[in-house]
């Protein structure tokens, strides 16, 4: 049975170092058969605010749907965004807000304060480029920009295992040194990790 792999590119720019690496694992996984489905956030139409909160329901944009059902469909979800001010950007963390809502990705209990996974069996990975280096990023800021993602999102609605691979310091590297996170990331789509 092939693998239903779903990338999110989360960088709002379509010329970013991100759009590439997603291009790089979508053609990595392709080669080994899988089939892949992308959304683009810097290329669909939503209002990244959840207006109401959970007061009020807020009704999904056309390509909020459709991003609902490509993540149902997919057997494993691959995040790729940059760290900005230490977390994802705002596109991204709006996407999750209007996306990842209870009856979706998460099911409150009746009279209780535990909720159901509604992703479970499913697998991800963070693709994270940062200009932080790896360890200050560790010490000084405990990898808050790929945590929050692993533990607060994706293994709260039951996305398990989350991988991570970081990727950085992106300003001011070089075009070999882009070339050869290229090839990696094109090498972790071929594994389908």
């Amino acid at each position: 049975m092939k693998s239903k792999i779903l990338v999110i590119n989360g960088h709002p720019d379509p010329e970013s170092f991100c759009a590439a690496l997603s291009d790089a694992y979508m053609k990595g996984a392709a080669a080994s058969q899988a089939e892949v489905r992308s959304i683009d956030l810097s290329k669909i139409t939503f209002d990244p605010n959840l207006k109401f909160g959970y007061r009020k329901r807020t009704e999904l944009e056309p390509d909020l749907i459709e991003a609902q059902k490509l993540i149902q469909w997919a057997d494993h979800l691959v995040f790729v965004y940059p760290t900005w001010w230490g977390v994802m950007p705002a596109i991204l963390k709006g996407f999750i807000d209007r996306v990842f809502l209870p009856g979706f990705a998460y099911k409150y209990r009746e009279n209780s304060s535990l909720m159901d996974k509604l992703l479970t069996g499913k697998s991800a990975h963070l693709i994270v480029t940062a200009d932080t280096p790896y360890l200050y990023n560790k010490l000084a800021y405990g990898h808050a920009e790929y945590n929050v993602m692993k533990r607060n999102i994706l293994k709260f609605c039951g996305v398990s295992p989350v991988r991570v691979t970081e990727l950085g310091v992106i300003k001011g590297s070089s075009d070999e040194k882009r070339a050869n996170w290229l090839a990696k990331v094109n090498q972790l789509g071929t594994k389908l990790t």
